[in-house]
């Protein structure tokens, strides 16, 4: 096929669009050979290479696109790019650079805001998805990537505005009936729940229902109707649960990995570790890690730097191994042997690229990390570690009550309500475990204290991350910095007591739960 420049790249581009991933590899080649496609050329092989999962050759030809032509498009592509390896100081880089001369087209934007998102800074993300939607105002992805952005932001109304567009034109976009669902509590008079039930009726796939199955079922929560939300959260739950490839044994090998490889980990020499002094806020999901965070977050020597998986991925790197998931049995027992100070210097690194007041102590919030508090306490001397204890059965409720991200395997034991109380009982008798091993490392703060004294609990907190009172963490509420977890709405209220006890409102449901907790002698009251 014989074509001019102009009609090549565009001509490839139309291939991606469509999903011609030969012509388009054929018709980017042809626009590399041309004297000016050099640049765009090798770019657009990149994207190719990216559509086919050869992200780091993508990477490699989009590099060599930016040293010809460093313009914002290739610049934003590249940025995602760097954030699928986790290079995400290079991703930092990237975007920065891409600010001198920003790409004009609405996908590159769109790429821009994601990537920021991605590295936690939602207020930077925001303008460009702002522009996105400007310039390619009928493109429903870009929409809802804005709205997602301003809810973490706390500017639900505006977050509304933007989903309730979206719906208008395309009813039966689960994700922002989720979303919309979960931007405030619903009232008799102001809910969606008619239309939910429609759009819930009319979904097809697997993941369309669950995402309007937990929306549904939380309006109706809101609305008083506790049981028939229940119920339709166990018909949603046990459908996906059905078509999982999980056993609670994979779980259940993980925690006794841990325990095993922990007196390998103990006895392991150790190089200089960092003096830094970071605050991991650890626990089970749902347990009020986030209130947590965003109280320590209120203290003006903190920044949080929110959820990250910079523990875990600095361990997986350190163990050398190559399964597919993050945390196995395999993985910790090859970590065993590594260097404990690289770890906690690669930790602070990647945790680095999420900063933005260096000169403050960081405190990071992900729950999981209970599975790595022996790692953290022997790569990181000085971090202070808290966890989160709640009751054991509003645990178990609010665990099967949140959608966490469907393609995460480490939430897969969050579908059904015995696979939960089987790991909370595992996560208790590794926290025992931990206490026994590292004493005094872990402070509990249990959530049900917490709200009844909020100052009492609040200076306990601070005493112990070696913090000086400041009235300031009490109006914990007032923060403006983004919350992109499942409590962001909730944490932007005061202090308030509606969750304490609330599985005895299910009690009869959740029957077999408290059997189950009650052979293992786990106290439920």
């Amino acid at each position: 096929m014989t074509t001019d420049r102009p009609s090549a790249a565009a001509a490839a581009r139309a291939a991606l669009a469509r999903g011609d991933l030969a012509g388009a590899a054929r018709l980017a080649a042809i626009r590399m050979s041309e004297p000016s496609g050099a640049a765009e050329g090798r770019f657009l092989l990149g994207i190719v290479e990216a559509e086919h999962g050869r992200v780091r050759p993508a990477i490699e030809r989009i590099e060599q696109a930016v040293a010809i032509a460093p313009v914002g498009e290739h610049r934003a592509q590249l940025a995602r790019l760097y954030m699928l390896v986790r290079r995400e100081g290079d991703a930092a880089a990237m975007l920065h650079a891409a600010e001198d001369d920003p790409p004009q087209d609405a996908l590159s934007r769109d790429t821009m805001g994601c990537v920021y998102a991605r590295l936690g800074h939602h207020d930077a993300a925001l303008p460009h998805f702002a522009v996105a939607v400007d310039l390619a105002p009928g493109n429903d992805q870009f929409l809802y990537n804005k709205a997602a952005t301003l809810s973490f932001l706390g500017r639900a109304d505006d977050a509304e505005a933007v989903l309730e567009t979206v719906i208008a034109r395309a009813p039966d976009d689960a994700r922002a009936h989720h979303l919309l669902a979960g931007l405030r509590k619903q009232t008799a008079t102001r809910n969606h729940v008619a239309r939910l039930q429609a759009a819930h009726d009319r979904a097809g796939a697997d993941g369309d229902r669950l995402l309007t199955g937990y929306a549904l079922a939380k309006e109706l929560e809101d609305l008083g109707r506790g049981e028939e939300a229940l119920a339709r959260l166990t018909i949603v739950n046990t459908a996906h649960r059905d078509v999982l490839e999980y056993d609670f044994a994979r779980d259940a090998a993980i925690f006794a990995a841990v325990r095993e490889a922990w007196p390998a980990m103990a006895q392991a020499p150790i190089g200089d570790r960092s003096p830094e002094a970071p605050i991991l806020v650890i626990g089970m999901p749902r347990t009020g890690t986030t209130l947590v965070d965003r109280i320590l977050a209120s203290h003006p020597d903190i920044e949080s730097v929110g959820e990250l998986q910079a523990l875990p991925l600095a361990v997986k790197a350190a163990s050398g191994t190559r399964s597919r998931n993050v945390l196995d049995p395999e993985t910790i027992r090859a970590v065993a042997g590594a260097d404990f100070a690289a770890i906690g210097q690669d930790y602070l690194s990647r945790a680095g690229h999420y900063r933005r007041m260096p000169d403050r102590r960081l405190v990071e919030k992900f729950p999981g990390n209970f599975l790595y508090a022996g790692i953290a306490a022997r790569a990181l001397p000085n971090a202070v570690l808290v966890c989160l204890r709640r009751n054991p059965m509003d645990t178990v409720l609010a665990n099967f009550r949140n959608l966490f991200a469907i393609g995460s395997r480490y939430y897969d034991y969050s579908y059904d309500l015995l696979d939960i109380a089987a790991y909370y009982a595992e996560f208790d008798r590794l926290m025992a475990f931990w206490h026994r091993a590292l004493p005094g490392r872990i402070l509990e703060v249990r959530y049900e204290a917490l709200v009844a004294d909020q100052a009492g609990e609040t200076r306990r907190l601070l005493a112990h991350c070696g913090l000086d009172w400041y009235d300031g963490c009490l109006d914990f509420h007032t923060n403006t910095n983004a919350v992109s977890t499942p409590s962001a709405a909730q944490v932007r209220r005061p202090i308030y007591t509606d969750s304490v006890a609330r599985w005895r409102q299910h009690a009869p449901a959740l029957e077999p739960v408290a059997a189950f907790f009650a052979e293992r002698d786990i106290t439920i009251d």
